[in-house]
């Protein structure tokens, strides 16, 4: 196929590129932090333990890493009313025939590897296909899970009105061992989601060439002219010739 055939479609925009990045890398610092934090390393040293801080730096950077988890959240949800309509929330609307269709396609074609009949390019979504949106909205409620947990660890033993909002979970679970456990299995959550959600990302980019890795730093992808035309996602000032 030749390159005249595809154009540039601006498809995530400054914002949503910028909240991906932020997120990818207070998800890497709450995980390594929060793996201290659980499983304590035992330090040795010769100082007096009132001058040993390192492991209140340690939850520092990821009570910091928390807060700025949960602020880069909020504007997304902003951004999802303001954005274009790959970022808008119309977008992630799981109740619609479009959508399903879309899912069995991906499933059939992406995870299970099967072959068309008649290979049909209005089938593949130009932002996010339906089975990434359905996972997107699970991460989503599995982060709200996230973040009240959290804040409700950290309580007890903040000054701030924030996480004190969030002291009411604690007596609903029982108490903090079944809070922390939930905590960290939706941490799991969060790394089995993070390692398909890369190989997948690769996986798409390698075998249909379509900008799926550099698309999140530069904002484009490349789309044939074809599927395009049979679009409703695109507009006239997302193309770029």
């Amino acid at each position: 196929m030749k390159t005249k055939n595809f154009k540039r479609v601006m498809v995530w925009e400054l914002p949503v590129r910028f909240f991906h990045w932020i997120n990818v890398l207070t998800i890497i610092i709450l995980t390594l932090t929060g793996f201290l934090i659980a499983n304590p390393p035992a330090l040795v040293s010769s100082a007096e333990a009132t001058n040993l801080h390192s492991f209140g730096i340690v939850r520092f950077i990821h009570f910091t890493a928390a807060y700025i988890f949960f602020f880069n959240m909020i504007l997304r949800i902003y951004w999802s009313f303001v954005g274009n309509q790959f970022a808008s929330w119309k977008a992630f609307w799981p109740f619609s025939k479009k959508m399903w269709n879309n899912f069995w396609h991906v499933v059939k074609i992406d995870v299970l590897l099967l072959n068309e009949e008649k290979r049909d390019v209005k089938n593949i979504s130009i932002g996010h296909n339906s089975v990434a949106t359905i996972s997107y909205i699970t991460m989503f409620f599995i982060a709200i899970i996230q973040v009240c947990t959290g804040f409700a660890l950290y309580a007890d033993m903040s000054s701030w009105w924030l996480p004190k909002l969030f002291s009411w979970v604690v007596p609903l679970f029982g108490g903090d061992f079944m809070v922390r456990t939930i905590h960290h299995i939706a941490m799991w959550t969060f790394i089995l989601f993070s390692l398909v959600h890369i190989y997948l990302v690769f996986y798409h980019d390698w075998l249909e060439g379509r900008g799926e890795v550099s698309s999140m730093f530069g904002g484009y992808k490349f789309v044939r002219d074809d599927r395009i035309k049979n679009s409703v996602e695109v507009s006239e000032e997302d193309l770029e010739d």
